[in-house]
């Protein structure tokens, strides 16, 4: 359950919700009473929307329709406000599983941006875990800060408002996420970090930053290094006519992986990692 949603089966004051209309357009607001809400299609009281069935059907002043649903981590994701291109939800899922990130883990991650991957991940690593979350602007860390404050994650969350090529504050981590233009340039201060034999995971929009990657990890000792690119295609989800939707979220970036590995191991592991001869199960 997302924090500060309950639990019921009925709607909250405190509560975020998401008024989904017929339209498909999407609207978050977090339940208090008293207050109302302004849309293209009328105004809606909260206090007509708290107290009832998650699922709901309501509508505006005006008789537009919408239903009253909890926001999936997905949505909210989707929706968060941003000044930067934010990390999509189809590369989060693969990082946080890569990362092996869970409740009670250290992860790391540089820059902050919008903040939306330093919510997935402070979600993931629970009231017990923490995200060191470093960027170097501090007006991308106060839109981050202030997306986890809407959502009652900031107490996981500790900001370091600082130049990386200094190095990390931080040692010991079970993961680190780099989101930067030439992530290469700081594989020295990520491996300092993060514990022997745990992850590192970066995003990249072009083969070219990947290269420079691939070709600088191992002699920062990182091995098991893979590349990937995550595409998402839906479905038109009628089933007398079932086909692939006209639009797809294909390329958003490539996700490079990597493992920290002591100097001796690196000489034993195979230069690519990836190849579907050598990975794919019987």
């Amino acid at each position: 359950m997302l924090p500060m949603t309950s639990d019921t089966d009925l709607t909250q004051a405190g509560d975020l919700a998401l008024l989904y209309g017929k339209d498909g357009k999407r609207l978050i607001l977090r339940l208090q009473s008293g207050a109302e809400v302004q849309t293209h299609h009328g105004v809606l009281k909260h206090d007509v929307l708290i107290g009832i069935e998650w699922g709901s059907r309501c509508q505006s002043h005006l008789g537009y329709p919408f239903v009253l649903l909890q926001p999936s981590l997905d949505d909210l994701l989707l929706h968060i406000r941003r000044r930067s291109q934010i990390v999509f939800p189809k590369e989060i899922g693969v990082v946080l599983l890569r990362l092996s990130v869970a409740p009670g883990k250290t992860i790391v991650e540089a820059g902050s941006g919008s903040g939306a991957m330093t919510t997935a991940l402070a979600w993931a690593v629970g009231e017990q875990g923490r995200v060191h979350s470093f960027d170097r602007r501090a007006d991308m860390q106060s839109l981050a800060l202030e997306n986890l404050q809407r959502l009652g994650l900031e107490k996981q969350v500790t900001f370091h408002l600082r130049d990386i090529s200094e190095g990390f504050d931080v040692t010991g981590a079970d993961g680190l996420f780099l989101d930067l233009a030439s992530p290469e340039l700081y594989l020295a201060q990520a491996r300092k970090a993060i514990r022997g034999g745990t992850s590192l995971a970066a995003i990249l929009p072009t083969t070219n930053q990947v290269q420079a990657l691939v070709e600088a990890l191992p002699a920062s000792g990182f091995g098991f290094i893979e590349v990937c690119e995550m595409l998402q295609r839906f479905y038109k989800p009628v089933a007398a006519r079932l086909r692939p939707v006209d639009r797809m979220v294909a390329h958003t970036g490539y996700l490079v992986f990597a493992r920290a590995v002591a100097p001796e191991v690196l000489a034993e592991i195979p230069a690519a990692q990836g190849d579907e001869s050598d990975t794919a199960p019987e």
